[in-house]
């Protein structure tokens, strides 16, 4: 459990390492990469006979060559002042001499050379020609005045170079760095060491003399030293150790308490399955069960834990490289890479807020538009509200073209104070799905229309019986897109609106409830049974089946006169147009029945009779009293057995 833990501190160890080795290449390369040098071809040649105030140094002294800032870069480079000497040949002059004590006697020998770590010098020139002194990210001072031929920057490159002696003793105490006068001069002086040399003008340009000028100089130097060496120091390390194992300590502490906490969290989460937390449903349909969404909570805190985990890794990672000087930059660069961020997104989100408050009032402004609208069409549903010519079934359908056209206008009054609006890739998307809306848009198009169009043709509602084209059925759906239609089958056709509104529409219910539905079904009966007879057995027969309505009372039609029989069409009222074929198959039943039962015959197939052709068919209640058929004769012809064979 504790692996990850250990690791951490393996790490730390790792990046203690690693800094303390930086530390070490800083100090070797420093001089070839950071110090700024004067040209070092260009060298100094010692004359006895004239003496400027300043200590000599031996006759050939390397000067740094003056660099600047480059004003595109971080890089260094010459600079191109009137004061630079890089084209100058060795001049006549008197520079201090870096010298020491020797231990055992009153003479100078020079420093030996120790490999200490060594901070950033280098030297800065302003527009008035001034050279700043900076040393360890702290500037010292500014030389503002020359010094015999020594220009400030000059100056100030010979100063950091002096400095650079100094930090190599590794007995370096900041205390012994102070102001004597040597030749009417105020120097500051390290050991023997001249540091810097002032003058009556170095000190009229800070306001004070030269002596209480080079006073605030030497002081400046002594802090900065002081706090040079402090934290360069094995101390410095052990203390910056310490504080890693500390915070170390409290990393694997708060991930402990975080796994710990999460624990609890996620049983009491499973805890409250079936007791608080239920399942999400409208009526019966579920739309989010108990355990899904338990799963869902539980992910989001897992979510959620991660990011924290994440930022305490963050915070503890740049807290370490802090302890140590060396990487210090490092890790508050690293800190200030999420607060510069976060700093910006807040910055960006009070710029935003003009635009959010408009957009908030846009969207405020629609919904009770919105709200305001359902209640004038719901009231148009319910028949409180009356338009002359506004059909109930149109309040629904009408209310959504009318919602989402409200929408679309609020989202294009919004669109222009969206983040991000105006940009290529904003409008790349846009375009990008403008063109895919209008390659596959054809039939989508066509099929709303059709739809709209189906709508205010009132053409028929849901649970209506119809009939399009070849498809009889009930209305269950009705979209913008598609009509649903099941069959007495039970078979669902879907059917896009724009196939509708091309077929035709036989709509069963539309009338049903006010007038009903006639239904019709067609017998033949010989003419031998009178017509009269034959209407009451239908009429009866209708009457009997549930579903037929008493009034308006069923009817019969006489269709047709065919050669041996005649066409009965019974008509019969009903307002239960969606169980037509129940009713269909009830009604003939119901005929058979009362048919047989008066004796009647439904000679509906075609027949041949051997009978007496000389009597008439016509219903006997029609013939007079005295009607007597004519004589049926039969004549018998008698052949030879020589014609039967044949």
């Amino acid at each position: 459990m504790y692996f990850k833990y250990v690791i951490s501190f393996l790490l730390l160890i790792l990046l203690t390492g690693i800094a303390t080795v930086s530390g070490q290449i800083d100090t070797e390369v420093i001089t070839e990469t950071v110090t700024p040098v004067i040209n070092p071809v260009l060298t100094a040649v010692i004359d006895t006979s004239t003496s400027t105030g300043i200590d000599k140094i031996p006759a050939e002294t390397e000067i740094p060559l003056i660099t600047t800032p480059s004003p595109d870069s971080n890089s260094v480079t010459a600079a191109s002042t009137p004061s630079a000497v890089t084209d100058k040949t060795p001049v006549e002059t008197e520079i201090p001499l870096i010298t020491t004590p020797s231990p055992d006697s009153n003479s100078i020998t020079p420093v030996a050379t120790v490999i200490t770590p060594l901070p950033t010098l280098k030297v800065t020139v302003s527009d008035k020609k001034a050279a700043s002194v900076i040393f360890y990210k702290e500037e010292l001072f500014s030389i503002n005045t020359a010094l015999g031929n020594y220009s400030p920057e000059e100056r100030a490159s010979i100063i950091l170079n002096r400095l650079e002696k100094v930090l190599e003793d590794v007995s370096f105490n900041p205390e012994e760095i102070k102001v004597e006068i040597k030749d009417s001069h105020p120097c500051i002086i390290y050991k023997g060491i001249i540091i810097m040399t002032l003058s009556e003008e170095d000190g009229r340009f800070e306001g004070l003399t030269d002596k209480e000028a080079a006073d605030k100089y030497a002081q400046k130097i002594r802090d900065t030293l002081k706090t040079y060496k402090e934290e360069h120091s094995f101390k410095a390390i052990i203390f910056g150790v310490i504080y890693s194992l500390i915070a170390t300590l409290i990393f694997i502490f708060l991930l402990t308490m975080l796994d710990k906490i999460l624990k609890l969290i996620y049983k009491k989460i499973n805890s409250w399955r079936g007791s608080r937390i239920f399942d999400l449903k409208i009526q019966n349909l579920v739309l989010l069960s108990g355990d899904r969404i338990v799963e869902v909570i539980v992910k989001s805190l897992k979510i959620i834990a991660f990011v924290v985990k994440l930022i305490i890794c963050y915070i503890y990672l740049s807290a370490v490289l802090s302890f140590f000087v060396w990487t210090r930059d490092f890790g508050s660069r690293l800190l200030s890479y999420i607060l510069s961020g976060l700093y910006i997104i807040w910055l960006k989100f009070l710029s935003y807020l003009p635009h959010m408050f408009y957009i908030v009032f846009v969207v405020a402004v629609t919904y009770y538009i919105i709200r305001f609208i359902s209640f004038i069409f719901v009231e148009l549903e319910k028949g409180t509200i009356e338009f002359p010519g506004f059909y109930r079934e149109w309040a629904k359908p009408t209310y959504m073209i009318v919602r989402f056209l409200i929408i679309a206008l609020s989202l294009v009054i919004i669109f222009p104070y969206l983040p991000g609006y105006g940009s290529p890739a904003f409008k790349g998307i846009s375009l990008f799905l403008g063109v895919l809306f209008s390659l596959g848009s054809t039939a989508i198009v066509s099929n709303i229309v059709a739809g709209i169009i189906l709508i205010y043709m009132n053409a028929f509602k849901i649970g209506d019986r119809v009939k399009i084209g070849d498809v009889t059925g009930d209305i269950t759906e009705k979209t913008l897109l598609v009509t649903r239609i099941r069959t007495p089958q039970n078979v669902d056709i879907t059917m896009p609106n724009a196939m509708i509104l091309a077929n035709y529409i036989i709509n069963y219910s539309s009338a049903s409830q006010e007038s009903g539905l006639i239904l019709h079904t067609t017998v033949t009966i010989g003419y031998d049974v009178p017509w009269k007879d034959v209407h009451k057995l239908l009429i009866e027969a209708a009457l009997a089946t549930e579903g037929i309505l008493k009034e308006p009372s069923p009817f019969v039609f006489q269709t047709s006169l065919d050669d041996f029989y005649v066409s009965y069409e019974l008509n019969a009222y009903t307002n239960k147009p969606n169980s037509t074929g129940s009713i269909y198959s009830t009604i003939h039943q119901n005929i058979q029945d009362k048919f047989n039962e008066k004796g009647v015959e439904i000679m509906s197939p075609h027949y041949r009779a051997m009978r007496d052709g000389n009597q008439t068919t016509i219903p006997a209640d029609y013939l007079s009293d005295t009607y007597t058929p004519p004589v049926f004769k039969i004549s018998q012809e008698e052949k030879s057995s020589q014609e039967i064979d044949q």
